[in-house]
């Protein structure tokens, strides 16, 4: 089931993606990449007219070069080449005259830089965003000193002959020599360190940054540019690791940083981790107050709004983590401070976290048993607030629930058209950097349910071009890989247990048990059923069942019911399971669980039918049959039309004597052959055709019987194993 504790961030200090981040007291010096910069922005003006649609590119990239952190001169080339290749040429062989030149080379180019902004008409007049650049980075190189200039130029070189050296080739730092400068070479640092990877079409924000002090517009950028990713396109932002060393060495240089502490928070949440996520959350709060911020302590800032937002933050926080108490009362806290602080803003984050907690409250009932109307009135009139104040996130949560209530229901085809309805549903939200709106927990369930519709069917293509959407959206090192980890294992266990391989579902056990301990145990104990080591998967089912009744884990004991029937029939005690399953079809009906009730049924079916009762064992599947041909799976309409055949043909023989019960045999076998196949169930279609070849010969038909057993050798001389008498399986 979908969970519903998707966790909502309300960043009190994050407006439209900006981050207000605290100063460093770091001036942004020049350095070898800002005058990279400069080249760029002075060929972009003295060079031959450059295309529009060139220029609108180079024009956007502007702004992330000059506040983003520094680029090696390889990134650096590459991102400008993508938007111009004229332009990037021309800044190179600008930087090679400098770099292999002499000292008057890189001067004359100081020199002559404002020459071309000095027109009023100019683009990069003295109050745009390019002339404010100008003027700060000549300011700062005429403040420096003969011998700063000269290391400039000395770091100018390096930077440069860098870009072509080999990556085993030594690099002689600058650093121990800058002791009497005040520039801050970071450009080294990331040159030993970059890693060679392909840059996508933003690689300005993948690259890392320095382990040196930052600017402040650098900080800022990083920590925008990241929080905006971890919140709308994960798959972009840095890896859980990369992200905390940054933030870790950033807080090294001013630990009272409060906004790092807070992207440290969104993290650690990435990858579950309680203690870090409440740590830095509280240490922003803290921070932030200890920031001098407690100016206003009932107004829109200060004090009194960061105890709002702590407290809120906080609530989330333990709701994501499943500590609904604490999570209660400090939303109880964050209202009435809100109330008495008359922050209708805050009122209204608190009110997400109301529609949360109706979600949860929702998930709760369907395990315990509650009507789909009545779980789907109750989401109707958050779902109305949702749709009213374009809360897409709630919203998007909704719908992936509503998929995985009508899925648990076992209405295949409703879950369907929900999962359907979430992925085409256009975002509410503004797409900014061009990130992918399709990244959130939502969408990860909707597609695993897909994924495993699709299986159902038979369908393996599709299944693979969803799983490998989902991979590609989803990478193993995001917070939600583990929702398709979990359901490409089952897929492919399942798929491996239909077709009797249970050497190849074996190895899928561990790796499932280490996303879910429970489906691991569940699966081990199928595959040493499989594997007649009827004492072992026995002793399993009793611990898991005893598990799932103290967690109250309805559907896993069903389950279980279902598969310790089928070891009693092993030996032969029918009589014994009927208890047990008449217990798992109440189990089910008392839960509205479908899809359960009607498997429990085929069991109850067959085990008449074990008994000699084939006309009562026919009535009760009938029952079943139609949910089973409506929301089931391929192998269930199979296993369901096979049982009726055997039942037709038990019917036929004394006592019963029901000779036109063959004729329906035959129509069952064959429809349940064209479900075997669809699914390239060879140990399926073996039974079935021994059984055709059987009734083809009690009819007297021939040539029918003998193509059928025909078809029966082929496939038990490709199976090369004995497979489970026919009689003794459902």
């Amino acid at each position: 089931m979908a969970s519903v504790h998707e966790s909502l961030y309300f960043n009190p200090m994050m407006t439209n993606g900006v981050v207000h981040a605290n100063v460093f007291g770091i001036k942004d010096w020049v350095t070898p990449y800002k005058i990279s910069v400069l080249a760029l922005l002075y060929e972009m003006t003295t060079s031959k007219p450059i295309a529009l649609q060139e220029r609108r590119r180079l024009n956007k990239l502007i702004l992330p070069l000059q506040q983003g952190p520094d680029l090696t001169l390889d990134q650096f080339l590459k991102t400008v080449e993508e938007c111009c290749p004229q332009t990037a040429y021309a800044v190179k062989l600008r930087l090679h005259e400098m770099a292999d030149g002499e000292l008057k080379d890189m001067e004359y180019f100081f020199a002559t830089l404002p020459t071309p902004f000095s027109a009023i008409d100019s683009e990069a007049y003295k109050t745009s965003v390019v002339g404010l650049f100008m003027r700060h980075m000549l300011l700062a190189y005429n403040k420096l000193s003969f011998s700063q200039v000269y290391k400039l130029y000395k770091a100018l070189q390096q930077y440069y002959h860098s870009h072509y050296s080999q990556p085993g080739d030594v690099q002689v730092g600058l650093a121990a020599d800058d002791s009497d400068m005040d520039l801050t070479s970071t450009e080294d640092n990331v040159g030993e360190r970059m890693e060679k990877e392909e840059l996508d079409t933003a690689p300005l924000h993948e690259s890392e940054l320095s382990r040196g002090p930052l600017s402040q517009k650098q900080a800022e950028y990083f920590l925008a540019r990241q929080a905006y990713l971890l919140k709308n396109d994960e798959n972009k932002a840095l890896k859980p690791s990369a992200l905390q060393d940054e933030l870790n060495n950033m807080l090294k240089f001013n630990p009272d940083f409060a906004e790092a502490h807070y992207l440290s928070y969104l993290n650690s949440m990435r990858v579950q981790d309680i203690f870090i996520s409440t740590h830095s959350l509280l240490h922003y709060f803290d921070r932030l107050i200890l920031s001098g911020s407690e100016g206003k302590s009932n107004g829109d800032e200060g004090y009194g709004r960061s105890l709002r937002y702590a407290a809120l933050n906080l609530a989330a926080l333990h709701c994501r983590f499943g500590h609904y108490q604490q999570a209660d009362l400090a939303l109880q806290e964050a209202i009435r401070i809100a109330q008495e602080s008359n922050d209708h803003v805050c009122l209204q984050h608190c009110l997400y976290l109301v529609s949360l907690g109706i979600q949860s409250l929702v998930q709760q009932g369907a395990v315990q048993g509650k009507t789909a109307h009545e779980l789907m009135d109750a989401l109707k009139d958050t779902d109305i607030l949702h749709w009213k104040h374009s809360l897409s996130e709630l919203i998007d949560i909704s719908l992936a629930q509503t998929t995985s209530i009508w899925r648990m229901y076992g209405k295949s085809t409703m879950a369907q058209q929900q999962a359907q309805l979430l992925l085409n549903m256009n975002s509410l939200e503004q797409v900014n950097f061009g990130v992918q709106q399709n990244n959130t927990e939502a969408f990860a369930v909707a597609l695993c349910h897909l994924a495993e519709l699709h299986a159902e069917q038979g369908l393996y293509g599709a299944v693979s071009e969803v799983l490998k959407h989902l991979k590609e959206q989803f990478p193993p090192h995001t917070q939600h890989a583990k929702l398709w980890m979990l359901c490409d294992l089952k897929i492919q266990f399942d798929r491996a247990m239909n077709d009797g391989k249970y050497h190849l579902a074996e190895p899928h056990v561990t790796a499932i048990a280490a996303l879910n301990k429970t489906e691991g145990l569940y699966r081990k104990a199928q595959v040493l059923k499989a594997l007649n080591r009827t004492t072992e998967a026995y002793s399993i089912l009793q611990r898991l069942q005893l598990y799932c009744e103290k967690t109250k884990y309805t559907e896993m004991i069903i389950r279980v019911m279902l598969v310790t029937a089928e070891l009693h029939w092993e030996s032969s005690g029918f009589a014994t399971a009927l208890p047990l399953l008449l217990q798992a079809l109440a189990l089910a009906r008392q839960h509205h669980l479908q899809a359960l009730a009607s498997e429990t049924i085929l069991h109850l079916a067959f085990t008449q039918l074990m008994l000699g009762v084939p006309e009562q064992a026919l009535g009760v599947l009938h029952e079943a049959m139609e949910p089973i041909l409506a929301h089931g799976a391929v192998m269930d309409k199979g296993r369901a039309l096979l049982l009726a055949a055997r039942c037709q043909m038990a019917m036929s023989l004394p006592p019963c004597c029901l000779p036109p019960a063959l004729g329906l045999a035959v129509q069952s076998l064959g429809e349940a052959a064209a479900y075997f196949s669809m699914l390239d169930c060879k140990e399926r279609l073996r039974d079935v055709h021994y059984l055709q070849a059987r009734l083809h010969h009690t009819l007297g038909q021939t040539p029918q019987r003998n193509k059928c057993a025909m078809l029966f050798r082929l496939l038990d001389q490709e199976l090369q194993a004995p497979g489970a008498a026919v009689a003794m399986r459902l």
